[in-house]
């Protein structure tokens, strides 16, 4: 085998396996002045996510405009694939969504839940991830934390 028809085959083993390791690209919204935000996107990255992150004081405007209920709010929003995710939300619900792609707008860890990916600090406590439906409803969709 030659140099060129070795070359030509590890190039097309690269373009075909690449893009399975590529890491899935997370646009991030969050006031600048917010730390477990900065937090949330360190844990992103540290789970083979590629955070984008935008800086706007403008929070509210964001979460309006990406469909999330005042219900579900939380510090800081994210778009990933076509959905919203709001607050600290773990990243194993986080690749549930991608995997089963509900009918839905998102994902929302509501508040700022002390022991959520992020939020590390005091005692952890058991706190909800809720599915936003596409009508702006919210439901269960895992719980994390102590029992």
């Amino acid at each position: 085998m030659n140099q060129r028809m070795l070359g030509g085959l590890v190039l097309g083993w690269c373009l075909i396996t690449l893009p399975a390791f590529a890491a899935q690209t997370i646009d991030v919204y969050r006031d600048p002045s917010c730390g477990c935000c900065e937090a949330w996107v360190a844990y992103l990255r540290a789970h083979g996510f590629a955070p984008i992150v935008h800086e706007d004081t403008a929070m509210p405007t964001v979460k309006a405009r990406l469909g999330v209920p005042k219900q579900a709010a939380s510090c800081h929003t994210a778009s990933v694939d076509g959905y919203v995710i709001e607050g600290h939300v773990p990243v194993e619900d986080i690749q549930r969504l991608l995997a089963n792609r509900p009918r839905a707008r998102g994902l929302a860890a509501p508040g700022m839940p002390i022991g959520s990916p992020g939020m590390e600090m005091g005692t952890p406590q058991r706190y909800d991830v809720v599915l936003i439906a596409a009508d702006g409803s919210i439901r269960h969709f895992a719980t994390h934390g102590p029992s």
